[in-house]
Formats: structure tokens, C-alpha cells, sequence
């Protein structure tokens, strides 16, 4: 053991059984005891750790391979406390598949890992900052990896843009010199970084296939990255241009209308990305592509609100505001 615990019992948030709604999330704060990481893992003291949509969808039994009962989260920052010694004190960031729904998560004061699964944060972000990256920059890095990546010349449209991956998704393209449109449901201002201009558009009030087209000169969208699934997918269709492929990530329907004609005449793809099957140490491997884009400042972290960082005691409010809607990112620390 390579640190001193006073005590061999630490707090942890566990989800035991299915929450009826997100006016009663069930979760419960208890002692565990302290993880002992074995030959090739380390224990990390978590000190920020995001909550998803996916963690909230976990605890209201969305997931049915998610195992109960177990201690949520998928993202973590924090610092290596026990492990090989050329790692301890190590500050460390991560995110997976795994974790919260198959393994214990993140959502405690002590995490043990795969020592292939964690990487040194960048050092010009808090705890905070790290902790809140993993989901949405994984999700939105694999997804546009998995179409082929994005070139300069591509023409890129976000619907919803202003969800958390949706920013990182822009991010991303703005970042490779893509042209980025962005679309919501309501009329909204852009929030979130950008690398370059990135026009919103408003889909109750606008004809956003049409517009797509007209910006571009009747080419339309090369790349769709649909965060939000049925609502957009009919618009999508249309704005996509000839081999244009549409990503999928999440949906509230499973039944959408389906122009078959259309999909085979444009030569589209479709392609779904589930981050569930990537697991932490695949999550280490995307940071180890996205970090030195953050140290350069080319890709920046989500803003912190400190009214939107809970304690343990606040965990079933942090996780009810997830999926209603609040537009900052949300994090427990331990």
C-alpha cells in the first residue's frame, strides 16, 4: 500500500433498484469499503466527476444491461493514490463504457482502474474541467471518426448543437476548418467554443434542409451528427448531400420514416455510435488524441458552473437536471 487511509470505509452513491421518474430518483449514499487496487490497476481519489444522460437513463432502468447494484458514473478526474510508484500522485482523467453500468463508476470517493485507463490530465485544466470532458468529447470524437473523419472541405450539420456533445462535435469540425451549421429545436443562440464561424438554425421556425443547400451552393450536408435522434432524422435526410453519412448517438423514437429510395439514390450511410462498448481504456486512447489539443487551447473545456457542482447529499438533483435541460454541465464532487 503506498498511502496511509485512516479509515477503511469511504462514501459512495449507489443505485440499487429502478427510479420511477425524475422527481423521485432513488439514490443512495453509503459507506464502502476502500477499493485495493490489484497488479496492473491503481486507486484514484476522485475528486470531480461528470453525470450524463447515460448515468441518469442507467437509474431509471433505460439500460438493460446495466447491473444493479452498483456505484454510477462514467467520468472521472482525480489523482493516483495507490499503484506502481511512478504514478502515484499522478493527476488523472477518464471516462468508459464500463464503468456506472457494468462495474462500479465513478460516482465515489475512491475508483479503482485498469493503470492502461488513466492519463495524465492537461495541466492547464482544474479537476473540475477534466472531469467533465470524458462522454461528450469520446462520443463526439468516435462518431466523426467512425464517418471517415472530417476534412476542410466537408460541409457539417449538428443537430443539437448546443447539447453537450453537440459543442463537442463542433469543436471538432470547426477545429479540422470544416463548414459547420448548427440546428435546435427552438430558437437559441450558439453556446459553446468554436474554431471558426458556425451559422444555428432554428427548426420550429425554419426550412433547415433548405437553407443547408442554400449555403453551400445545393451541395448540402456531408456529414449529419444527429445527438438527438427521430425528432431531426426526416430533416437530415434531406440535407444530406450525395455519400453524405448520418451519425446516430441517441433517439426518443425507434420507429422513423424511412425514404428508402431516397437513402439508396444518395448513396447515404448511416452510422451509430453506442460509447457503452467503449471501455475506459479505449476512452484513454481518445484523450490521448484530444489532449494536446486542449493544452494548445484549440479545443476548450466546458464552462463551470459552480451551482451546478454537487455534493453527494444534492446526487438525485444533479441527476433530475440532466435530462430536464440544463444547459451547464453537471458534476458531483466527492
Amino acid at each position: 500500500m503506498n498511502i496511509s487511509i485512516d479509515t477503511k470505509l469511504s462514501q459512495a452513491l449507489r443505485v440499487s433498484q429502478k427510479s420511477p421518474d425524475l422527481d423521485n430518483v432513488l439514490i443512495d449514499i453509503v459507506d464502502v469499503d476502500i477499493p485495493r487496487p490489484g497488479p496492473g490497476q491503481v486507486l484514484v481519489e476522485v475528486m470531480a466527476a461528470g453525470v450524463n444522460p447515460s448515468d441518469v437513463k442507467a437509474s431509471l432502468g433505460h439500460m438493460p444491461h446495466a447491473i444493479w447494484p452498483r456505484i454510477p458514473g462514467r467520468d472521472f478526474a482525480g489523482i493516483v493514490r495507490d499503484g506502481p510508484d511512478s504514478m502515484i500522485g499522478m493527476e488523472v482523467w477518464g471516462g468508459g463504457g464500463e464503468l456506472g453500468i457494468t462495474q462500479d463508476g465513478s460516482h465515489a470517493k475512491w475508483l479503482v482502474l485498469d493503470q492502461k485507463a488513466v492519463r495524465a490530465k492537461p495541466a492547464n485544466m482544474t479537476m473540475e474541467e477534466a472531469g467533465s470532458i470524458g462522454v461528450p468529447f469520446i462520443t463526439a470524437f468516435e462518431g466523426l471518426r467512425e464517418a471517415g473523419g472530417v476534412q476542410p472541405t466537408d460541409v457539417v450539420l449538428v443537430c443539437g448543437g448546443n447539447g453537450k456533445v453537440g459543442q463537442a462535435v463542433i469543436q471538432l469540425a470547426t477545429m479540422a476548418g470544416a463548414t459547420v451549421f448548427a440546428v435546435e429545436h427552438t430558437p437559441q443562440p450558439l453556446m459553446g467554443h468554436a474554431n471558426g464561424p458556425v451559422e444555428m438554425f432554428d427548426l420550429s421556425a425554419q426550412d433547415v434542409a433548405e437553407l443547408v443547400r442554400e449555403r453551400t451552393g445545393g451541395h448540402g450536408a456531408d456529414i449529419v451528427f444527429n445527438t438527438v435522434g427521430s425528432p431531426y432524422f426526416e430533416m437530415a435526410n434531406k440535407a444530406l448531400a450525395k455519400q453524405g453519412r448520418q451519425i446516430f448517438i441517441s433517439t426518443f423514437d425507434r420507429a422513423v420514416p424511412f425514404d428508402i429510395f431516397t437513402f439508396f439514390r444518395g448513396r447515404h450511410k448511416f452510422i451509430g455510435i453506442d460509447t457503452l462498448a467503449l471501455s475506459s481504456v479505449d476512452g484513454a486512447k481518445i484523450f490521448d488524441r484530444l489532449k494536446p489539443k486542449f493544452e494548445a487551447g484549440l479545443l476548450k473545456p466546458f464552462p463551470i458552473n459552480p451551482e451546478t457542482c454537487y455534493a453527494f447529499d444534492d446526487a438525485a438533483k444533479a441527476f433530475a437536471s440532466v435530462l430536464r435541460g440544463t444547459p451547464d454541465r453537471v458534476l458531483l464532487r466527492p
